[in-house]
């Protein structure tokens, strides 16, 4: 693929795959970029220890043991990359069947989180699963590799929980933080959400210059045609964007992510974590 800037939807083999595919071919037609499926085989494997008690395993008999382990890898590796091809190629059609022209296909070997801090440069939207293979067998209501993967990259990730709905409503999360009016920014200037109403909430304790932010935002966003609802709610902001999400009717959140050191957010927990578990809707994160 050419170096334009792309949505690449990261995918594994679980159910959540096609939610991601949705949204991904939606944000790829909505902001005339291509589009890319990434899956990353993980090559760790089980560690084997081969013990030799008292020369009960000679030189030779380890020696071809280690060579059927070194098969047995091999064909484990050629079957995964099978597996992942058919399961690339189907997600591939879906796409194309919702109108996303040529998307694009690709397999790596690696660990997750590196891979994507590779491909970044080229990105211009990731789109990601808030739960996949590991988090279905475990029963997460978040997948472990979510808060890494955010952290880690600093273009938006759109991440979804369930089957593809087309956004109608979108509501940002606002405290006048320079990454907040970041966002208020990107949604003016994005066909993303072009012909979107958007809400803008401020929430928590009352403050003074809540006005003055506020009046920033909508300013910003009738700037560019955008239908602006804008207003202060005080009180605890994971209840009130939730229950903002039920009262008005919102299809998408947008809002900053871990905006504290990992220290900080295993010894207080984190707002984006409780906001993630508690919401069903896709939420896009920024940096």
């Amino acid at each position: 693929m050419n170096n334009e800037q792309r949505v690449l939807a990261c995918v594994d083999k679980s159910r959540f795959a096609n939610y991601v595919a949705d949204y991904a071919a939606w944000a790829a037609l909505r902001l005339q970029a291509p589009l890319e499926f990434l899956h990353i085989i993980d090559l760790q494997q089980d560690a084997v220890t081969i013990a030799d008690r008292s020369g009960a395993i000679g030189i030779d008999a380890k020696e071809q043991l280690l060579n059927e382990l070194t098969d047995d890898d091999e064909a484990r590796n050629r079957l995964a990359r099978e597996q992942g091809r058919v399961f690339l190629t189907e997600l591939r059609e879906r796409a194309l069947a919702m109108g996303v022209e040529s998307p694009d296909i690709r397999q790596r070997h690696g660990e997750l989180q590196q891979t994507l801090r590779e491909q970044q440069d080229d990105v211009r939207l990731f789109v990601l699963g808030r739960r996949g293979e590991s988090a279905e067998m475990t029963q997460r209501d978040l997948g472990r590799h979510v808060e890494s993967v955010v952290r880690s990259l600093n273009k938006p990730i759109l991440t979804v929980s369930q089957e593809f709905s087309e956004p109608g409503r979108v509501l940002i999360a606002f405290d006048g933080s320079a990454i907040t009016r970041r966002g208020v920014q990107m949604v003016a200037d994005s066909a993303l959400f072009a012909g979107l109403p958007v809400h803008v909430l401020m929430s928590g304790k009352p403050r003074t210059d809540v006005e003055r932010h506020l009046q920033w935002a909508r300013a910003t966003l009738e700037g560019a045609r955008f239908e602006a609802h804008v207003e202060m709610i005080p009180g605890d902001p994971e209840r009130v964007i939730a229950q903002a999400i039920v009262d008005y009717g919102i299809d998408m959140l947008i809002m900053g992510a871990y905006g504290h050191s990992p220290i900080r957010t295993r010894l207080f927990g984190s707002k984006t974590t409780d906001l993630l578990r508690s919401s069903r809707i896709p939420t896009l994160l920024l940096r």
